[in-house]
């Protein structure tokens, strides 16, 4: 596992979180545009801890320049059953290749860890965004009220090896 920066752009890294982002990963769920109205209660008390930070491989984007060293995103991936658990690109930066690149840096590290495949289980406004970046829909994951009002895509992505 590496817990060295992850280059992507002169202008954004990918680094492992540490317990200090807590706050500002929480902050970045519970902002989330795609959660808006009827999805609101799902993330209304979602906190990200420094014992979830700790115990699962997550990683943020931080820009630099004009972003100021700001999260602009992150991930967390489960090994055991592999699964990406969580990815959110803050609002105002939706469209530049953030969350394409945490996915990417995701596959990476599901690579090394010897994984060859991984669910999502997405929310629905993400649907088209996973299609976009390659994974395949496998099925539904029915709802689960009152947590999960909702039916939501299972997707599945295949870790190609290098």
């Amino acid at each position: 596992m590496s817990s060295r920066p992850f280059p992507i752009s002169q202008q954004i890294t990918i680094r492992r979180a540490v317990a200090r982002d807590a706050k500002r990963l929480t902050r970045l769920v519970r902002d989330s545009g795609a959660y808006e109205g009827k999805y609101a209660a799902a993330v209304a008390g979602y906190r990200v801890g420094p014992d979830y930070i700790e115990a699962h491989r997550a990683f943020v984007a931080v820009g630099a320049d004009e972003h100021g060293g700001r999260v602009l995103g992150f991930y967390s991936l489960i090994l055991a059953p592999p699964e990406l658990d969580l990815l959110f690109v803050a609002d105002e930066v939706q469209g530049r290749g953030i969350g394409r690149l945490l996915v990417a840096h995701m596959q990476s590290e599901a690579r090394a860890a010897g994984l060859d495949r991984l669910k999502v289980v997405s929310h629905l406004p993400a649907e088209d965004f996973y299609h976009r970046v390659g994974a395949v829909r496998t099925g539904t994951v029915f709802a689960n009220p009152p947590a999960v009002p909702w039916d939501r895509p299972e997707f599945e992505f295949r870790i190609p090896s290098e």
